[in-house]
């Protein structure tokens, strides 16, 4: 195996995205090699690299790991982005936890039809504003740090970020009544890896578009229409 992460998925976002934000915020180089074929998942499966004949795949540390919460789980660990102690690590599960819930309702937009696109978009959004931000809101008024844990930069600010970013790609202005996640925004984003990670030309994928989506479809055999919440 080499010596960085290797990552094993489409080239775009999905699951793997923040598998990519999270290696970044903590200043890690890694390699990819994007699934383009039915033949080259097929070769992961037989080989048995997949433990549940899914992706994501990442080589890491002599390990071939699947699981998403599971990957970034141990790469928060591993690089000090998990807290302090028990109660702060817990504080990041659920506040982790929220984001992935939210980012849940975005994952499958590519795949819906135009009509359906524009319902899930009103969707996102309303549950953006009336269930998540607010919360993230509240955290950061109430105890008046930088970062959401603590006082610490951590998995949790990482995931916010990229949550907030991807329902600002919904409707840019959503922010537009919640102060504390606009600075909160500005500062995450000058963090140094995490600027670079928001520069053109890095590891970030864009918004996922009709070829990624052809490609998924292909390689996973995807022939079923994806519904809108």
């Amino acid at each position: 195996m080499s010596s960085k992460p290797k990552l094993y998925y489409f080239d775009g976002r999905g699951k793997m995205e923040s598998i990519r934000w999270l290696l970044a915020a903590a200043g890690v180089e890694f390699e990819e090699e994007f699934l383009e074929t039915r033949d080259q998942y097929e070769k992961l499966l037989q080989g048995g690299s997949l433990l549940f004949q899914q992706v994501p795949m990442v080589e890491i540390d002599g390990m071939r790991m699947v699981q998403t919460r599971a990957i970034l789980s141990y790469i928060a660990a591993k690089h000090n982005l998990y807290g302090k102690d028990l109660k702060e690590r817990a504080l990041i599960d659920m506040y982790v936890g929220g984001t992935e819930d939210l980012m849940g309702f975005i994952l499958m937009f590519p795949f819906l039809s135009v009509e359906d696109k524009e319902k899930q978009r009103a969707f996102i959004v309303q549950k953006a504003t009336s269930r998540y931000f607010p919360v993230y809101e509240k955290v950061l008024k109430d105890h008046g740090q930088d970062f959401l844990v603590g006082n610490n930069f951590s998995w949790a600010d990482v995931h916010l970020l990229e949550a907030i970013l991807m329902v600002e790609e919904k409707k840019s202005d959503v922010l537009s009544g919640f102060p504390q996640l606009q600075a909160f925004k500005a500062r995450i984003s000058s963090i140094p890896a995490i600027k670079r990670f928001l520069e053109p030309g890095s590891q970030r994928k864009p918004v996922p578009d009709d070829k990624f989506v052809e490609t998924v479809r292909k390689v996973l055999c995807m022939y079923y229409d994806v519904k809108a919440n």
